[in-house]
């Protein structure tokens, strides 16, 4: 990609940032009595295309049981959205310090985070109606994992712009998987999932153009480096946004052996693992990622796989 294509691509995000954009208080009318949250609404139990809403066991509880589960997993899904906007925030702003006046990348970056604040406020406005006050987002180790943020911004932006697509992929292809699947869910959910869906799909465009533009001219050595540390980012981001956390096991009495299952060791669960990554796939393959060593551990991982024939293709056997 030349730079010219480069600085065509991000003016025209920059442009669909302006014309098509949300605001969560304009945008969602969270008063409306569709919105509200009761307790006994069967579209708060966990569809299954969640992993642990196709599990046995959890299919086998009381339904209200099943409906308290996924008002606290819906929660918490959001709580750890609102975490990793916070940190790919951060990020982008220590970014912006070292781009140049004139630079598109400015205008774009800064319509980004813009965008993931308003995520955020979205977020936390579906919390608060839910009411579980006790709901968490990432683990204390998953937090102490993200400081690599700030030293990866600095000196090796291409591993940050991955980490950045190791946090949006999985939760836009799970988003995108429910809306296509038909499932009855509660309306403000529904129109969050519209939303984030619709704004992240930029988001996703300029971290695979970012890459797409860097890392083709990269040292042997450090492609090398990042062709291996790519899948393991994403297999680490998968386990920290899709997992839930230890507060929601205990608080559910959980069976280990079942969360063990549901993520990621039963049949059905693999292939949801796999099939969250195949963009992400493509692009390595592109962008030459897909070395003999780096199929060794996307393999290794279980998150390999066939990659996507264009951006956001549905799972083929569900076609």
């Amino acid at each position: 990609m030349t730079l010219s294509n480069y600085h065509e691509t991000l003016q025209g995000l920059s442009e669909g940032s302006v014309t098509k954009h949300f605001d969560p208080y304009l945008d969602i009318d969270w008063d409306s009595p569709e919105f509200a949250v009761h307790s006994d609404d069967p579209r708060w139990i966990m569809p299954d295309e969640d992993p642990l809403g196709r599990h046995p066991w959890y299919k086998a509880q009381p339904v209200e049981r099943q409906i308290a589960m996924g008002l606290w997993r819906q929660a918490g899904i959001a709580k750890v959205g609102i975490d990793f906007e916070q940190l790919l925030i951060r990020g982008l702003m220590q970014y912006l310090t070292s781009v140049p006046n004139g630079d598109p990348e400015f205008r774009y970056i800064t319509h980004e985070a813009a965008e993931e604040c308003n995520h955020n406020l979205m977020f936390q406005e579906m919390i608060n109606r839910i009411g579980y006050r006790d709901v968490v987002g990432m683990g204390s180790i998953d937090r102490k994992l993200t400081m690599i943020i700030w030293p990866a911004v600095k000196y090796f932006p291409g591993f940050f712009f991955t980490m950045v697509l190791g946090g949006e992929e999985p939760i836009d292809h799970l988003q995108k998987a429910l809306l296509r699947s038909g499932t009855d869910l509660h309306p403000m959910v529904h129109r969050i999932m519209e939303i984030h869906v619709a704004e992240e799909a930029r988001h996703i465009s300029f971290a695979h153009e970012y890459l797409h533009r860097k890392v083709p001219s990269m040292n042997p050595v450090s492609k090398t480096v990042l062709s291996v540390a790519f899948p393991i980012t994403m297999r680490v981001m998968l386990a920290m946004i899709a997992t839930p956390p230890k507060q929601f096991v205990d608080k559910f009495a959980i069976p280990a052996e079942v969360m063990r299952e549901a993520y990621w060791r039963s049949p059905g669960s693999q292939h949801i693992k796999r099939d969250v990554f195949t963009d992400v796939r493509a692009l390595a393959t592109d962008i030459g990622l897909m070395n003999p060593l780096a199929k060794r551990v996307w393999r290794f991982l279980g998150i390999d796989g066939p990659v996507s024939r264009y951006r956001s293709e549905p799972a083929r056997r569900a076609a």
